[in-house]
């Protein structure tokens, strides 16, 4: 199978990372269309020969043309012609740089796939919990098993009673049609006993069938309280973890399928209760057991069924804008976000006209907040069956869009205590589900939403979300930053440094609790930013400028002063590190170690650099490219060897995406003390059951951190 098959076919949550490698460098139209060509090259020696790289360019261009006449489709060969020309303007001169482009972005597919397998595989730990998941859904499976074979072979015996009483009931009334001559004759008395016998026998049967159908209805009830429902809080819980990056969704299916296999189940024994009903209306009798228990069983039954109903109406896909992918449960407005409720009951009768309606803010107390919305587009769509589900039905919202409700005289109304980023909205989505004679409301409503004006609001609206999502697993606690819990600093960090740069120094940090407001609100101590926006800003360079970087694990990140000094005063001079600074948002700089002329170790670093220089030249170019001018001395570079000892071209070699310029040049400079920062959000996230593939969702490249540090 080619490999970008087998990247087809991974889940939602790694597809949005290989979405993150595609843009106007590599387009992923030429990655699909010529998939199998791209994968048989060898682009990494292309990337080193600019020869070899001018060669493939034109085989690429040419099998662009190839697949664009073949197209049917108008605007798809259109967008290939756009793409072609694009191509050509960007990569005639340089097809090298082309070839690199590639070369990573399958390089990139690769550690997606690897990462995907080590998360099903899983270390010791991972893999006895996923015994202990294994063995709850054998046993649920197996209990359901065991219900759908009992209300099949309470199928058989219905039909048996029915059949017995055909046959009483065409005897009896024989009997009734003889003459009256004839009813005291002997043949007539053994007619009438056979007739109490059958009777006696139909009674019995009755009552066993009701007994069974009681035990059975009791296990359901039990299996539905004990195991599916927790199933689904499990999900759900499992499911606000994903929205914050933790581990992969998956079970919805089997949860459709157990809730599918109960409600099945139940509408058989009401068909079964009906058909008792039917019979009872043909052959009743003193102290018939059908007219006693079969009402009390039936509301039990339509009781089960109306509660299992409205527990299957799940939000699917949390609201989410297409532009951040990977920062669902926030909306900004006037920008398009989707969506997704699914129903986890498969039923061939039910009526597919299911028409489903969201709101926004449904019942919000008045002066809750100081900003209501309203859905600007259609807000009313028709359920409809998933061919690639097995017949589920579903409903996706892609073009909803928020409004801000207009205030007379320009004003809010009540202005509250909470930030916009700490104003909590739900979406909600109703239906009216009808089937055999039940008449069912649905309801569901979204997780807690937070509603921006502004992408500046981005990151703390994201530390909103991220914080209610791994301190409660309640569905719709909107006034939770009322009084947002504290987090134990036990259960978020191991590094006393952390401790100090949260906290601040001379602080015992081992009991001590985080509040809400310490990590995203107030400012860190002695700097003019909170913690979270230090640490999201850290997260964002990765992502969009030092993702090549990062992924070589040639980042060491987030060390201490001490550290750093510990580790390079040992070194071969020019050695050098790469860390983020504490005293910037968003930057990097890197610090070597020097020897004086009396052997004195002299430790220099440069200013950071942050998303405004990287944007106009690559990190790894800046390396190459540096120098330092210092008492009238020809420029030079002074780094040499990365940590611990890799020549700097042989490490940043292939890195290197344009001819060597004048280069970077500065002063030297003292280090600035730098925290083991993104330690913190591991721990944080890893304690809360939120697994370290926060940064594969952040920056694509979780196997580079890990083997970091």
């Amino acid at each position: 199978m080619s490999q970008w098959k087998r990247i087809q076919q991974l889940e939602i949550r790694h597809l949005e990372h290989v979405d993150y490698l595609y843009d106007d460098n590599f387009p992923m139209d030429i990655r699909q269309g010529l998939a199998s060509w791209i994968e048989a090259q060898d682009w990494e020696s292309a990337s080193n020969d600019e020869t070899v790289a001018a060669v493939m360019f034109n085989n690429l261009l040419s099998q662009m043309e190839k697949v664009r006449t073949q197209e049917q489709n108008f605007l798809q060969r259109h967008n290939m012609k756009i793409i072609h020309q694009q191509l050509q303007v960007k990569y005639s001169s340089n097809p090298a740089l082309m070839a690199r482009a590639i070369s990573s972005c399958l390089k990139e597919e690769r550690r997606i796939l690897d990462s995907a397998c080590l998360q099903e595989q899983g270390p010791l730990e991972k893999s006895l919990q996923n015994s202990v998941a294994l063995e709850r859904q054998k046993n649920m499976d197996n209990r359901v098993g065991v219900i759908r074979g009992s209300v099949q072979l309470m199928d058989q015996a219905v039909k048996f009673i029915e059949d017995m009483q055909d046959d009483f009931d065409f005897r009896y009334k024989t009997l009734q049609s003889r003459d009256a001559t004839e009813r005291n004759s002997d043949l007539m008395k053994q007619e009438v006993t056979r007739l109490q016998e059958m009777l006696n026998r139909l009674d019995y049967k009755r009552k066993e069938i009701l007994s069974k159908m009681d035990v059975v209805v009791k296990e359901i009830d039990d299996v539905v309280t004990s195991q599916l429902y927790p199933e689904l809080q499990d999900w759900r819980r499992r499911q606000q973890i994903a929205a914050i990056g933790g581990p992969q969704l998956t079970g919805l299916e089997q949860l459709q399928n157990w809730f599918t296999l109960m409600v099945q189940s139940l509408f058989q024994i009401k068909r079964q209760l009906d058909k008792l009903g039917e019979l009872v209306l043909k052959v009743t009798y003193e102290s018939d057991p059908i007219p006693l228990q079969r009402p009390q069983m039936e509301e039990r039954v339509k009781f089960l069924l109306y509660h299992l109903i409205k527990s299957s109406f799940v939000v699917e896909k949390q609201p989410c804008m297409p532009t951040h992918p990977q920062k669902p449960l926030i909306i900004k407005t006037g920008v398009q976000f989707t969506t997704k409720v699914r129903l986890l009951v498969k039923l061939p009768e039910v009526d597919y006209q299911l028409k489903v309606k969201t709101t926004f803010d449904k019942d919000l107390p008045p002066g809750r907040v100081s900003r209501q919305f309203f859905i600007l587009t259609n807000n009313t769509k028709v359920m409809d069956i998933e061919d690639f589900s097995d017949g589920c039905l579903s409903v996706e919202f892609r073009h909803l869009q928020l409004k801000e409700k207009k205030y007379i005289n320009g004003t809010k109304g009540n202005e509250g205590l909470l930030s916009v980023t700490e104003e909590l909205h739900s979406l909600n989505f109703e239906a009216c589900f009808t089937v055999q004679g039940l008449n069912i409301d649905l309801e569901t409503c979204s997780l807690p939403l937070v509603v921006i004006s502004n992408v500046s609001q981005l990151p703390g609206g994201w530390a909103s979300v991220m914080w209610y999502n791994l301190l409660t697993d309640e569905p719709k606690n909107l006034c939770f930053f009322a009084n947002p819990p504290r987090a134990n600093w036990s259960q978020l960090s191991e590094l006393t440094m952390l401790g100090e740069k949260l906290l601040g120094q001379h602080v015992s940090c081992s009991d001590y609790q985080v509040s809400w407001s310490r990590f995203s609100k107030e400012n860190s101590p002695g700097k003019p930013f909170s913690f979270w926006m230090w640490l999201d800003s850290i997260l964002e360079l990765i992502k969009k400028h030092l993702l090549p970087v990062w992924s070589e694990n040639y980042i060491m990140g987030f060390v201490s002063k001490e550290t750093e000094r510990t580790l390079l005063k040992d070194k071969e001079p020019g050695t050098f590190l790469l860390r983020f600074s504490e005293s910037h948002l968003g930057g990097i700089t890197f610090t070597w170690v020097d020897r004086g002329d009396n052997g004195e170790v002299k430790f220099n670093s440069v200013e950071p650099y942050t998303k405004n220089r990287l944007s106009a030249l690559p990190f790894a170019d800046i390396i190459r490219d540096y120098k330092v001018i210092s008492d009238g001395v020809v420029p030079e570079n002074p780094l040499k060897f990365l940590y611990p000892d890799i020549p700097k071209d042989e490490a940043f070699g292939r890195l290197y995406n344009s001819q060597p310029s004048k280069g970077e040049t500065g002063e030297t400079g003292q280090g600035k003390e730098c925290c083991h920062g993104l330690s913190l959000i591991h721990r944080l996230f890893v304690s809360f059951h939120f697994l370290s593939s926060v940064l594969l969702h952040f920056c694509g490249s979780f196997d580079a951190f890990s083997a970091a540090f």
